[in-house]
């Protein structure tokens, strides 16, 4: 048996606009009617959770300028996750709600206040997807010229949890007392000031409420460079991954778990999730025929790759020749990600990359019924943990994956069928 989840991977924003099935997303976007339905769904399926990824800047490295991005709305207009998180849980009872946090810019006083503060509006199943923001562009925002090196930006991060969590726990378990009989509320004496004095950051404490139900929200990353992958073994619940196919899977999970395990952790209290990509219809035939489609529009439409590699590594790729073999390219954005999209790839030229149909993560296309037995084989080859759904998201995705994929899934045995417990850390670690 496996976890399920969803990456919402364009946050709080506009999806798939003017695109099939879209609706009204490009005028409603904002409202959080879309996604209440998803976690409705999502609840319905037994789906563990749902993960709203963020940004805090306006792109413009693809052809130096931000218009193509605004034209075509991607990544931006972009809205606080944040606020969103307890509206969510009105549409569910026990799936977690994962949102976006940057190290980099939430100072840790305010992070772990905000943390403690959703855990308790959610009945403890909040979590928090720590990223350490990856673009000059967001630095600026936040009065840096430059971001910090990609590898210093994982050092700060280390110590920024750790800060985080002496304030979580600065209120022991039972220092809330409300007792009425002798007025006492809060127990001065499990009360205690943290007094933290680090490299890069500094706090007095305590924090001024008490932790939430989970004391420690969930905490996922979703690091694929080799210092982020340290950072998900020190500290991650759950982590997400993109690996091309089930046996580069397979090294990731064995990679970070013997990390864990370097560094004093049960590796079977972090969940490792694997982003998948479907293509689902009712029959083989129709499947496939949708496959092919989105594979033409792809050749067709060179800019959207180009512009997302833009984004993703804060370069112009619009500056490479599409037909000669892609120089090495070095970023201090997103490595990882930068590099499953070239070098990741196995192909030579710039254009060959750009066209090649594969998502970057494990893709599957068929049937509900098929679908399901190969994540059943995929799971057992890489010893995975689970799979993040990764389609953008319209109703029509949401009832496809939840109401068709989901049941096929039940009926082998794959996913849950029920929650058994109310936290989500807990339902986490229940298999």
């Amino acid at each position: 048996m496996f976890h399920m989840g969803w990456f919402v991977g364009r946050g709080y924003s506009v999806h798939a606009w003017n695109q099939p099935w879209s609706g009204s997303i490009g005028t409603d976007y904002m409202r959080p009617d879309l996604y209440v339905d998803l976690v409705k769904a999502m609840e319905r399926a037994c789906f563990d959770y749902v993960m709203i990824e963020d940004g805090s800047f306006v792109p413009d490295a693809y052809q130096g300028s931000p218009e193509w991005y605004l034209h075509n709305a991607y990544t931006v207009p972009k809205h606080d996750p944040m606020p969103l998180v307890p509206l969510l849980t009105q549409g569910s009872h026990h799936l977690g709600i994962v949102a976006t946090m940057t190290t980099g810019f939430y100072p840790p006083y305010l992070a772990a206040r905000l943390g403690a503060t959703l855990d308790h509006l959610t009945n403890g199943r909040v979590g928090l997807n720590l990223v350490t923001a990856h673009n000059d562009r967001t630095a600026q925002n936040f009065g840096l010229e430059r971001h910090h090196e990609h590898d210093l930006r994982y050092e700060i991060a280390d110590e920024w949890i750790e800060v985080v969590g002496r304030l979580w726990n600065s209120w022991e378990p039972g220092a809330v007392v409300a007792d009425p009989e002798t007025g006492l509320y809060a127990d001065v004496r499990k009360v205690h000031p943290i007094d933290f004095v680090g490299k890069h950051f500094k706090s007095r404490g305590p924090l001024n409420m008490p932790p939430g139900p989970q004391r420690r929200p969930v905490i996922c990353q979703a690091g694929m460079s080799p210092a982020g992958r340290e950072f998900a073994a020190r500290h991650a619940d759950t982590i997400v991954a993109v690996c091309r196919g089930p046996e580069a899977a397979k090294r990731y999970r064995d990679d970070v778990r013997q990390r864990m395990v370097k560094h004093g952790r049960n590796p079977d209290h972090c969940k490792v999730m694997f982003s998948v990509s479907l293509v689902l219809g009712e029959t083989m035939e129709e499947a496939k025929a949708k496959k092919a489609r989105a594979d033409a529009a792809l050749a067709r439409n060179l800019d959207f790759r180009l512009a997302r590699l833009s984004f993703l590594s804060g370069l112009d790729f619009s500056r490479y020749a599409l037909d000669e073999p892609l120089p090495e390219v070095e970023t201090n954005a997103s490595r990882g990600q930068t590099a499953l999209m070239t070098t990741g790839t196995g192909k030579t030229t710039l254009r060959e990359m750009l066209t090649d149909p594969a998502s970057g993560g494990i893709d599957f296309v068929g049937t509900p019924d098929s679908i399901a037995a190969e994540m059943g084989e995929a799971a057992q080859e890489m010893g995975g943990d689970g799979f993040m759904i990764t389609e953008n998201v319209t109703r029509r995705s949401i009832s496809e994956i939840t109401d068709g994929l989901a049941p096929a899934l039940k009926r082998r045995g794959l996913i849950r069928d029920g929650f058994s417990h109310r936290l989500f850390r807990d339902n986490l670690l229940a298999f």
